[in-house]
């Protein structure tokens, strides 16, 4: 059995690699960065060795500082996570030679599936139906819109050696072939060091859905099901589910079979992962690539199958046999898995970096209803999130035996998870989980463009969901007062006295109502008639409030600001200020004030390193022209004119630093 593993990769992945380890008696060697010296998984292996500089390409995917790592160690195997070098078949031929087991699939099959275009040809000659493109290697960007011409748009431009959404653009036209080819290759370069790209056809109205294979060394290989990641957002999947809501046991047991035959034509072995597309109009489904690792969303498989894949990943490398066969394998219930990202939905998903200064998550285990909650991470409160890797915070899911009972589970699970210092993508994921197209299951690739056309804006509260915030902000307002009047050291004639009738503002309407203290909870009656009840074990300075309000229970988070009162629900983010009918009256006769005019300036949208400057000072600019791009989290983002314009000055040279909001250039009136 193996004795000592050595994590090849960093946060949430190499956590969960290490805690199936330790289940397992096998002890465990961490490799860190200069950004992750004070990490999680630094912290939770027996032993961690530093490797570099942060910048990916001067530590984690550098072989030699792994190899070093292993001989100061004397690990002898090797887990590679997901991304890094979990799929460079250099690395895995390295390892072989210094005689270290490397946890994953075999040098060959790395190098076929590894490779998109050497992957799609194979896959057709193992009988698997592929989408219609272009697979050898392109030149230029001219050749690229050639055969994209050819082929009919849209097109996909796909990296050959990419991964995570990364190296992928979708082409509608000549012109966006043309710079999604050079970004697509730059971003391959920069992440992969292999800058090869091919394209092929883009199906409308597609479903992402990927087989889960199992092979061991002696020759048996199982499909596990599928999971459903339809929901993506820039090529990167963000709310996974297993079994796809969409597959029938024909379809399951057909894809199934393909992907196990693609695994045996490379001798395939360990856990890997076949993704295909699905044509939502007419179920037919094509072989989109292999991946040759453990995925991001492999817990929904567990969840479903009762399985431990890393486990199942080790058990293989060590030589073991697969100890059940394909009629054991049974999906039980239904798995959600939510990607916590740092990355700010209110500013079009650009990455957020800094400091976690509140990370609470839900509880862990099975609840009292049956549900399981569980959640992968590799933060903790007062971590920092560096611009430096991938934006991935944590990665919470549920089961239960119904998928609407997982995705109710999920939707409170969110409610409950405190993340502050950050911008990240809870409210989106709240608000997905609530709508009903998502919980129709009738979701395809492009959910998130046709669903939040014009962003993210925050969820508007229904008449409804206003008057259960609008009595929680009074019942709140009603606990502070309390305590204010029972400072000691008021004079008499000044002592304050507990109101009980009062106007919440939230959401752009205002709400009269009167709250009356009763035993054990308060009633809250609103001008217009209705009258709710509500419970609640809150007290001044909790940041999470657990509700019972006109007979749910709810949790949300409190943040109070001064005499607002912020409070977050399902997606909703509202400032609720509540106010006696006096002072509201006055309130409304205050001036609004109006935020500063930045519409002559390109301030940067996110933190990250300008890596070009596209225009000159006293040029003259058309809308859609690109203007700069800015790199962070390994993503390259262009940034483009919105309107006609000239440019005045520009403040920053490339390789320059930025943080959020930092001018960039300015424009002339």
């Amino acid at each position: 059995m193996i004795k000592k593993i050595l994590i090849a990769n960093r946060g949430e992945i190499a956590c969960r690699v290490i805690k199936t380890a330790k289940k397992l008696g096998i002890k465990t060697v961490a490799v860190y960065s200069d950004a992750d010296r004070n990490a999680l998984h630094v912290e939770m292996a027996d032993e961690a060795v530093h490797i570099g500089p942060a910048p990916s390409n001067q530590s984690y995917i550098v072989i030699d500082k792994i190899l070093d790592a292993i001989r100061q160690t004397g690990a002898d195997a090797v887990h590679p996570g997901y991304g890094f070098l979990s799929e460079n078949a250099a690395f895995a031929e390295a390892l072989e030679k210094a005689d270290v087991t490397f946890i994953g699939p075999p040098v060959n099959a790395i190098q076929a599936m590894g490779d998109k275009i050497t992957s799609k040809k194979l896959a057709a000659e193992a009988g698997v139906s592929t989408v219609p493109g272009h697979m050898g290697l392109i030149a230029d960007a001219d050749e690229a819109v050639k055969i994209s011409d050819q082929i009919g748009y849209p097109v996909m431009i796909k990296a050959s050696a990419g991964g995570g959404g990364k190296g992928m653009r979708i082409a509608w036209n000549a012109e966006e072939a043309r710079e999604g080819f050079q970004s697509s290759k730059n971003e391959a370069k920069n992440s992969f060091g292999d800058d090869r790209i091919f394209i092929e056809k883009f199906v409308t109205e597609p479903r992402h859905i990927e087989i889960q294979v199992l092979g061991d060394k002696h020759g048996n290989t199982l499909y596990l099901g599928e999971r459903e990641c339809s929901i993506q957002r820039r090529n990167q999947k963000v709310i996974e589910e297993a079994p796809s809501p969409f597959l029938d046991a024909a379809t399951r047991k057909a894809m199934g079979e393909q992907a196990v035959a693609l695994a045996k034509a490379v001798g395939y072995h360990s856990a890997g992962t076949v993704e295909f597309i699905v044509d939502g109009k007419q179920n037919k489904f094509y072989f989109l690539e292999m991946n040759t690792r453990l995925q991001v969303e492999h817990p929904v498989t567990e969840l479903v199958t009762g399985l431990d894949l890393v486990e199942q990943m080790i058990r293989v490398a060590a030589g073991e046999k697969l100890s059940f066969g394909q009629d054991d394998v049974k999906l039980n219930g239904w798995a959600i898995e939510s990607r916590l990202y740092a990355e700010d939905p209110y500013r079009n998903f650009l990455p957020s970096i800094g400091r976690l200064t509140r990370y609470r998550p839900p509880a862990e285990g099975t609840t009292a209803d049956g549900t399981v909650i569980r959640n992968d991470t590799g933060v903790f409160e007062g971590g920092e999130i560096s611009m430096y890797y991938d934006p991935m915070i944590a990665k919470l899911c549920t089961w239960a035996p119904e998928r609407l009972t997982a995705i109710d589970a999920m939707s409170e699970a969110l409610d409950s998870f405190e993340v502050e210092g950050i911008g990240h993508n809870l409210p989106f994921l709240s608000a997905v989980m609530n709508q009903e197209r998502f919980r129709s299951g009738k979701i395809t690739t492009a959910y998130i463009a046709e669903e939040f056309k014009d962003g993210f804006t925050g969820v508007i509260p229904d008449a409804v969901s206003a008057e259960m915030l609008a009595a929680i902000a009074a019942v709140i307002n009603h606990r502070l007062q309390a305590r204010a009047i029972q400072i000691s050291g008021t004079i008499g004639n000044h002592a304050r006295k507990l109101g009980k009738d009062w106007v919440v503002n939230l959401a752009g309407s205002d709400h009269g109502l009167t709250v009356t203290e009763g035993t054990g909870n308060t009633r809250v009656a609103f001008e217009a008639g209705n009258e709710l009840v509500v419970a609640t074990d809150w007290q001044p300075g909790q940041t999470l409030a657990h509700v019972d309000i006109g007979g749910d229970t709810i949790a949300l988070k409190v943040d109070l600001k001064g005499p607002a009162i912020r409070l977050r629900w399902r997606g909703m983010d509202i400032t609720a200020r509540v106010r006696s009918p006096r002072v509201a009256a006055l309130a409304k006769l205050m001036p609004e004030k109006l935020p500063p005019d930045t519409s002559k300036m390109l301030l940067c949208p996110m933190p990250g390193v300008i890596t070009g400057v596209a225009v000159k000072e006293g040029e003259t600019v058309e809308a859609g022209q690109a203007l700069a791009t800015v790199e962070a989290m390994k993503m390259e983002n262009i940034l483009k004119a919105e309107r006609r314009g000239t440019v005045k000055k520009i403040v920053v040279k490339p390789s320059q630093s930025l943080a959020v909001d930092e001018l960039i250039m300015e424009f002339e009136g």
